[in-house]
């Protein structure tokens, strides 16, 4: 069994000081942040800047639990690192279950003595993670002027303009609007590497350019081909040269040389292939020699971690520049805002509570990948959630780990406070559940209810405000619900006379999402006079919610 190095000599590293301004400043949900960051991933404690580790240990340990057998007779993946970073402060970097755990595809658990653990430094392949890559280096080539992201696919290459591809844009391919079908069979349908090019360029659209959302890694596979015309390079060059060398990432690229097969995370068992480990797990960009521009990157949590840094830092990391400012926000901004639900800038995903959970905004990127990879990065908190798996090992039919996703970045999310607009505030935890303030004893034809609400639910969850005169009939007068401002924001409503009001959130089928909260209550007539006989904001009795410290 190998023994986790890495993580023994982590462990007994010295403590990193971190700046002053870091030290004991409180991480704040409610306080977003605008603009780019500027730090330099560093090893920390969450104390240390400011985030609860109650959440995040919490997190930890689900994902542990994942990697344990349930009632399906097998845990939802065999092991897992998980990487939270704050500030530019790595809090947590943790490794559970096992990089290599099975013999077969029926899942005949080897003994233990011949499985190896997970480590900090574990090499995962990334799957669709690795379209990110593509996406980066064409935009370099963007930066250099080689291309418009309106420019026909066909004008540069020529041999794609058949079928009705004529018209397909640069853009279109980079946020998944080219109407191109979501694969092709490549590896088991055509002899060799040149047939199944031609068959990319010569694959005919599915639906009409433009006119739909479509994930395709035909998409991808066409914007490699195109960055590799541009440049003269070939694809692993460009990620080499234009994001690996840059950012000093030491254990990601293609094709993992054989004196790093030791750190690589099992995947698939394939007819052909055995367990697959150390070659990429798509079959067809196995079958394009390891090297696609929809899959194919292997990478630490770590080098993930730090390319994750350079987008929230707009395209720099200690010194190493990847992409200018500009074109950083060009490949966050939501081109498909005509397909909602599908957000989607240059390259990266956007928006994606399925697997971005309560750290979701219209701001959150990030991407998956199928062998079991996730990168959710938030500019709002300057907060990354990393979750590498092999989901796949042994078996691509164990089941979906999308609740791992979002345990992870619900998490972080819940790591970060939400603190009280001025007094105490609420927050609920039951559906139905109500807040309901004590009976007037003066009212008044004309009142007016204000309070402070913070705002985070999952489209579908809610809060109604509702009033009544007599105790038995309520009316609704308000209802609160959204997501991403993540600010405090005060809530005025008139209403005509009432004895109580009350808050009663409603659950709906979604996510979750960080939560809402309620605060300052205070009831007054038409002239500003508060209506309790103590002229103080009105007592509240709570079923279902809780006075929330943070």
């Amino acid at each position: 069994m190998r023994v986790p190095a890495l993580l023994i000599a982590t462990a007994m590293a010295v403590t990193v000081t971190l700046p002053a301004h870091a030290e004991g400043r409180e991480a704040r949900f409610d306080q977003p942040h605008q603009g780019w960051a500027s730090s330099v991933l560093r090893p920390g404690t969450p104390e240390h800047v400011g985030l609860d580790p109650a959440p995040l240990d919490a997190a930890l340990a689900q994902v542990q639990r994942y990697t344990v057998a349930d009632a399906t007779g097998h845990p939802l993946f065999a092991g897992a690192v998980t990487l939270f970073a704050h500030d530019g402060v790595v809090v947590t970097h943790e490794p559970t279950g096992w990089a290599v755990r099975y013999s077969d595809g029926a899942g005949t658990e080897l003994p233990e003595a011949q499985r190896v653990p997970m480590a900090q430094d574990t090499i995962f392949d990334l799957a669709s993670i690795s379209k990110l890559f593509t996406s980066i280096v064409v935009m370099r080539q963007h930066e250099q002027g080689r291309f418009g992201l309106d420019d026909p696919v066909a004008r540069h290459l020529p041999e794609f303009g058949v079928n009705g591809k004529e018209s397909i844009t640069v853009r279109q391919l980079l946020t998944h609007t080219s109407g191109l079908v979501a694969w092709l069979p490549l590896w088991s349908q055509y002899p060799d590497v040149p047939s199944r090019i031609k068959a990319v360029m010569d694959t005919k659209p599915r639906s009409t350019p433009g006119s739909t959302y479509l994930y395709s890694d035909l998409n991808l596979i066409t914007l490699g081909l195109l960055a590799e015309k541009w440049s003269g390079k070939k694809l692993d060059e460009l990620v080499r040269d234009d994001i690996t060398a840059p950012l000093g990432l030491v254990d990601t690229g293609y094709n993992p040389p054989a004196a790093k097969l030791d750190r690589v995370a099992a995947t698939e068992y394939q007819a052909g292939r055995g367990i697959i480990r150390g070659s990429v797990h798509d079959e067809n960009a196995w079958s394009l020699g390891g090297v696609a521009g929809h899959a194919g990157v292997f990478a630490t949590a770590r080098d993930l971690a730090v390319l994750g840094q350079a987008i929230l830092n707009g395209g720099v990391h200690a010194g190493g520049r990847i992409l200018e400012e500009g074109t950083v926000e060009l490949m966050l901004t939501d081109f498909n805002q005509a397909f909602p639900g599908n957000a989607h800038g240059l390259g990266f995903e956007l928006d994606q509570r399925w697997y971005m959970g309560a750290l979701t905004s219209p701001r959150a990127a990030g991407h998956t990948g199928y062998t079991g990879t996730t990168l959710v990065l938030d500019p709002l908190s300057r907060s990354i959630a990393i979750l590498l798996t092999n989901r796949v090992h042994p078996s691509r039919n164990w089941g979906s780990i999308n609740p791992a996703r979002r345990v992870a970045a619900d998490g972080l999310a819940q790591a970060m406070a939400v603190r009280p607009r001025h007094g105490t505030a609420w927050t609920p935890d039951t559906n139905g559940g109500t807040l309901t303030t004590r009976d007037l004893p003066q009212r008044s034809e004309t009142q007016r209810l204000s309070f402070w609400a913070f705002v985070d639910l999952d489209p579908g969850d809610k809060v109604v405000v509702e009033a009544t005169g007599d105790g038995a009939t309520w009316r609704e007068v308000q209802v609160l619900a959204g997501y991403g401002q993540r600010r405090w924001h005060k809530v005025e409503v008139e209403t005509a006379s009432a004895t109580q009001y009350r808050w009663r959130y409603v659950r709906g089928t979604g996510y979750g999402g960080r939560g809402v909260y309620v605060d300052a209550v205070r009831i007054t007539d038409e002239h500003g006079v508060a209506l309790d006989a103590e002229r103080e904001p009105a007592g509240l009795r709570a079923e279902g919610w809780w006075a929330a410290d943070r």
